[in-house]
């Protein structure tokens, strides 16, 4: 009797440690899928940025009403491979830069609105020339004129 007792216990406890291991593994598995599908659908980290970022050298150029702009752009990408082909294409960036500025006055860049056109342009511009990933955005990280 103590033996067919013992195996009845022995049977239940085994039952409750396959029942709490297998619920053990469903929540480890729901959490890895929650945590990776916000991974995926979040915003790129700081060094993603970098990563698919590029610097564009400080220029200095004439505006239409003969003042001038000095200014140093980073333009974010897509993709590192984006970034690799704008690296590619630095003299058509600095052309569209120049020929945009030249049709500008210092009035036109005056204040956020005149800053945002002009990255605006920039950035739909470039876009047209990319055959690899998207312009994201265009920061102007200096900017003077005189």
């Amino acid at each position: 009797m103590k033996n067919n007792n013992s195996n009845k216990l022995l049977t239940v406890m085994l039952i409750i440690l396959v029942t709490i291991t297998l619920i053990g593994v469903v929540i480890f598995v729901l959490l890895t899928q929650f945590n990776n599908q916000k991974a995926a659908t979040g915003e790129p980290t700081i060094d993603e940025i970098l990563e698919a970022s590029i610097d564009v050298p400080e220029m200095t150029t004439n505006l239409a009403d003969d003042s001038f702009v000095r200014l140093q752009l980073k333009i974010q990408t897509d993709s590192k491979k984006a970034a690799e082909e704008l690296t590619k294409r630095d003299f058509q960036i600095k052309d569209i830069i120049i020929q945009e500025l030249s049709e500008l006055t210092e009035e036109d860049l005056q204040g956020k609105q005149g800053k945002i056109f002009l990255q605006s342009t920039i950035k739909t511009q470039l876009n047209e020339l990319m055959q690899v990933g998207t312009v994201e955005q265009v920061y102007i990280t200096s900017y003077i004129i005189q």
